[in-house]
């Protein structure tokens, strides 16, 4: 079975409820017909409800299994409203404001996960990756322990000899520009969570990336990575981690051998952490064009609860398959 089938396998397991919040979009209305009919989870979708009839008529679907509630005449819309104004009243929001912001379907959603009443939320198809992340900062914000919101791409590669039997946990490669030692540990930690949770690998061999490999070259940037590496096992004294490592000493053993001796990381890592935003999104891009690499995400990780973005060229199996994501992320 390959790693999407185990996540929607593991999925079915444990039947979540998610929240789309695009729910009058084609694509995601075809996906739900999907997820709904093999059982992956439990749907909510938001949206005008006669118009979503209207498309799932039109387009031959079954949503009958699917919750459909209306932001605008929903009958939690002032309870979800009250909490967001307690929630944000210290920025100059007021109710009449919290109101309107509530109606909206990108805040609606992540307000019912915050309160209970979704486990996770799935959006992005229709919007940008802002519209996702900051109603989730505003709404079930960052996770307790944590500050930075990082985007974690599975890499699944045909070098079966590498990695988790080919399967490589990237990250950041979607969200923090340039962390500090402190974001940067967050990031790693996060990882090895999410390389457990979703990817399967139930062994996460963290290695932090750099140009040096323990000490070989000196420089601010190898130091911040250093900091990060002591940071990470100070914190989480369980994680297998190990750095700074150049990319070939991450992931070949010869090298690792031989540049990082006796390391339990160096040569099998696992878990590949970025020293930034840059170098972590070319380097899965590249591994993807050019390895011929499956690349599954990007899977948003600190935040307080499962919250997803999509990217705006998804496709219908890209949604079903992040709603599985997703559902394999809640606690």
């Amino acid at each position: 079975m390959d790693l999407l089938s185990q996540i929607r396998a593991n999925a079915k397991k444990n039947k979540k409820r998610i929240v789309l919040p695009e729910g009058t979009s084609i694509r995601t209305l075809k996906a739900a017909d999907i997820i709904l009919r093999e059982d992956i989870a439990d749907l909510i979708l938001l949206g005008n409800i006669q118009e979503i009839k209207n498309l799932e008529k039109e387009l031959s679907l079954n949503l009958s299994k699917a919750t459909i509630i209306d932001p605008k005449t929903s009958e939690k819309r002032l309870d979800y409203a009250n909490k967001f104004y307690e929630l944000r009243k210290s920025k100059g929001v007021t109710i009449a404001q919290a109101l309107e912001i509530i109606s909206e379907d990108i805040y609606f959603g992540p307000m019912m996960v915050m309160m209970g009443d979704a486990d996770g939320e799935v959006s992005g198809a229709e919007h940008s990756t802002g519209d996702t992340v900051r109603p989730a900062l505003q709404t079930v914000k960052t996770a307790p322990g944590f500050s930075v919101v990082s985007g974690a791409m599975i890499v699944v590669t045909k070098k079966n000899t590498m990695g988790d039997d080919g399967v490589f946990v990237f990250s950041d490669v979607a969200i923090t520009v340039d962390p500090t030692a402190e974001q940067l540990a967050e990031i790693a930690i996060c990882s090895a969570d999410t390389a457990k949770a979703v990817a399967n690998i139930k062994e996460p061999r963290v290695a932090m990336l750099s140009f040096s490999t323990k000490g070989s070259a000196k420089h601010e940037f190898v130091d911040k990575v250093q900091k990060a590496v002591q940071i990470v096992k100070e914190l989480r004294p369980d994680i297998n981690i190990d750095g700074e490592l150049q990319a070939d000493a991450a992931i070949i053993q010869s090298v690792g051998e031989k540049k990082s001796p006796g390391s339990k990381v160096a040569g099998k890592a696992n878990v590949l952490i970025f020293p930034d935003l840059q170098s972590g999104n070319i380097g899965y891009k590249l591994v993807e064009r050019l390895g011929d690499a499956q690349a599954i995400g990007p899977i948003l990780q600190g935040l307080g609860a499962p919250i997803n973005d999509l990217s705006r060229g998804c496709s219908v199996d890209d949604i079903v398959n992040l709603v599985a994501i997703t559902a394999n992320q809640v606690k």
